[in-house]
């Protein structure tokens, strides 16, 4: 049920190969995960005065195709401001120096119909609907390039297979989760999460965890300090991997039963549901290989 994969280049002379290296392990994991496919990257930050949104137009499953060039031209109109660009199909990376509420409220105003994937000054996301093999050859992700990134392949269990219901989850800025399991409490901490005015934006279970972890940091807690109260409010079987601008970050529930292991060596950590992702990495058969322990915080730090 679903299949994760994570990988941390400490060597910098690879981080050119991320995408190649790491598109072997998320479609090691398509007979986990056939339904839809989803990968956050995270790169050099911007400067404090900028932020990228990862944009879904959806267009690939609707008739015809988004007019990326029209947005371009409305944004620079409205805003006197040129964005950058950056365009891969029906997904797009916008980067522009405003205020990251007035770009949020005008995309929302102006264009409903475009999904709004993730927000920060390192992080790049792309998910759709579909296997891994297509989603990876449809992103280029052999190309991509970076210092980290979080993957998934899904099998869903509890709501519909769409983009959004994809992973990798984001809420805030700079920070992603995937899950591999069930929460059985999603609903409660939903609850929990919209008296304090957070807004969720599909039924998925997993959305919960990312808002809940997320908020506790917005709350004044450090990456360790809001794992340590998912343990405590989460309730389920899960194994969760978190990525921020400079960390991952992985953790599985008391009973352990979702399956991860973790593969690390000068070069790289590099972190899969089953090993068969993780054969062909470079010296593979050199590196520190484990399973981790139930309720035991692990994170790697770029």
């Amino acid at each position: 049920m679903c299949g994760i994969v994570g990988l941390l280049i400490k060597n910098p002379s690879l981080r050119s190969s991320l995408g190649e290296l790491m598109v072997p392990m998320l479609i090691g994991m398509s007979q986990r995960g056939p339904d839809s496919a989803g990968l956050a990257v995270f790169t050099e930050a911007l400067p404090d005065n900028q932020r990228k949104y990862s944009l879904y137009s959806g267009s690939i499953h609707t008739s015809g195709s988004f007019n990326w060039s029209e947005l371009s031209q409305a944004f620079q109109t409205h805003f006197n401001a040129t964005p950058d660009l950056q365009i891969h199909g029906n997904q797009a990376v916008l980067t522009a120096n405003l205020a990251t509420n007035a770009v949020k409220q005008w995309l929302q105003d102006n264009y409903p119909q475009i999904h709004l994937l993730s927000t920060g000054r390192a992080i790049d996301l792309y998910k759709d609907a579909g296997s891994p093999t297509s989603i990876a050859d449809r992103y280029h992700f052999k190309d991509l390039q970076g210092s980290h990134l979080v993957g998934h392949t899904r099998m869903a269990t509890e709501s519909a297979v769409t983009p959004a219901h994809a992973h990798p989850f984001t809420a805030g800025e700079d920070f992603c989760l995937v899950h591999n399991g069930s929460l059985s409490n999603p609903y409660e901490i939903r609850r929990k999460l919209e008296h304090h005015g957070i807004h969720f934006e599909t039924d998925n279970d997993t959305e919960a965890a990312c808002r809940f972890l997320e908020w506790r940091m917005q709350e004044g807690d450090d990456l360790k300090a809001a794992i340590q109260k998912g343990f405590e409010a989460l309730d389920g079987f899960y194994t969760f991997l978190m990525g921020t601008a400079d960390k991952l970050a992985l953790v599985r529930d008391a009973f352990a039963c979702k399956p991860a292991v973790v593969a690390e060596t000068d070069d790289y950590v590099a972190i899969a549901s089953e090993f068969r992702s993780l054969a062909h990495l470079p010296n593979i058969n050199h590196a520190h290989i484990y399973e981790p322990a139930p309720e035991e915080m692990y994170v790697w730090t770029v």
